[in-house]
């Protein structure tokens, strides 16, 4: 009688989206998969994000493609606004991103999340409600003990819990070694279409700070963006949720346009992401038996629109690169594939910030010029729908 040697186990960190999508590859190499996520259900919703290039290519073969392109977002335009709330100019959104027409997809978060998660629920373990209070290795694997009270010993264990990860901090140390701030800090939260957008955003901007509304379809409500530039993150809002809400009332006090109106809602959101716009750097993303990717390793920043699409490459390959070696071989082929595209998308974002925005009004009026020649000959906006 043959013997089949036991599966290896893994666990993952994180049910965002880099952590089922490596959840799915694992389980199809071969390996016996748990997912802990410290939430207590999927997030659903969400706001927009980016699926291009090659990350196109991987949802593909995870037959995610059509199920996704269902759920594309077709914005329609792009507007930019003075600080008076007159129209600098008006656009095709990939007149500006580069984007390319049935190439790029854009959906709701949480509709990649729920694709994700579908793709892998009958195969794979979720421990929803519960998180990594401590890591042990050993040459025979790591100790994992729960919050949720509990241990058990796995093969291998991977963070895929985001940018300020509790995996890495408990691997490396703090994330300040590794956090680059680029200068500003945004809020994201829902609130209701007052001014009947559809399918388009809105952007009213002054020297250092930007205000957004962005409708994603017909609904009634929007997302809003509030973006603003600070020297220093400000540390003492990050766990503070009123704090956060005092600091941006006080750098928007003045504004203009329909600013007023979406403070007033930020006074009355209850599902408010704020944080610093930044990116993480390491020199190496795993230790042991421990390995980090999406943005708990490599944070391009939301400035790019990468960070969905880095998820879902990197978790491609890193499954691959375990298919059929030892973890220190596999982790370090998984570097060698992805390390130079990372630093690439990273290293683009002196091309970002400052365009969208800009910090002085001499940079604020350079930029608009530059929309107002990209409209003049780029692709033109879809003519505005009246919503019925």
């Amino acid at each position: 009688m043959t013997r089949t040697a036991p599966r290896r186990t893994a666990l993952i960190s994180g049910a965002s989206i880099a952590g089922p999508a490596l959840a799915f590859w694992l389980n199809r190499h071969g390996y016996e998969v748990t997912v802990v996520e410290k939430a207590g259900t999927l997030r659903s919703g969400g706001y927009p994000i980016d699926v291009r290039g090659a990350a196109l290519d991987v949802v593909e073969k995870m037959g995610l493609l059509p199920r996704l392109r269902d759920a594309h977002i077709d914005l329609r335009r792009l507007t930019f606004l003075h600080g008076d709330g007159s129209e600098v100019a008006s656009l095709h959104p990939h007149a500006v991103t580069g984007g390319a027409t049935g190439r790029d997809l854009e959906v709701r978060r949480g509709d990649l999340t729920d694709a994700l998660y579908t793709a892998v629920r009958d195969d794979v373990e979720f421990l929803f409600n519960d998180s990594v209070d401590t890591l042990d290795q050993s040459e025979h694997g790591v100790d994992v003990t729960f919050r949720g009270g509990g241990s058990r010993r796995f093969d291998l264990i991977f963070g895929a819990d985001g940018m300020h990860s509790r995996t890495r901090e408990m691997l490396f140390g703090p994330e300040e070694q590794f956090h680059r701030y680029l200068g500003y800090c945004f809020a994201v939260f829902p609130m209701r279409n007052t001014l009947g957008l559809s399918h388009e955003t809105v952007m009213w901007n002054t020297p250092g700070r930007a205000a957004a509304l962005y409708a994603v379809g017909d609904e009634d409500e929007v997302h809003a963006f509030l973006t603003f530039a600070r020297p220093e993150p400000p540390f003492d809002a990050f766990g503070d949720p009123q704090a956060q809400r005092d600091l941006i009332v006080q750098v928007f006090a003045d504004a203009g346009w329909e600013v007023p109106a979406i403070l007033a809602a930020l006074h009355d959101a209850d599902d408010v992401f704020f944080d610093a716009v930044g990116q993480i750097r390491m020199p190496r993303w795993s230790k042991g038996r421990v390995a980090l990717l999406g943005d708990a390793a490599h944070a391009p920043s939301f400035l790019t629109g990468q960070g969905t699409s880095l998820a879902l490459i990197g978790a491609y390959h890193l499954a691959g690169a375990l298919a059929d070696r030892d973890h220190a071989e596999g982790f370090a082929a998984y570097e060698h594939a992805t390390r130079d595209f990372v630093t690439l998308t990273q290293d683009r974002i002196g091309e970002g910030g400052g365009t969208l925005f800009p910090t002085t009004a001499g940079a604020l009026e350079q930029r608009n010029e530059r929309l107002r020649g990209l409209s003049a000959r780029g692709i033109p906006p879809t003519p505005r729908a009246t919503r019925g």
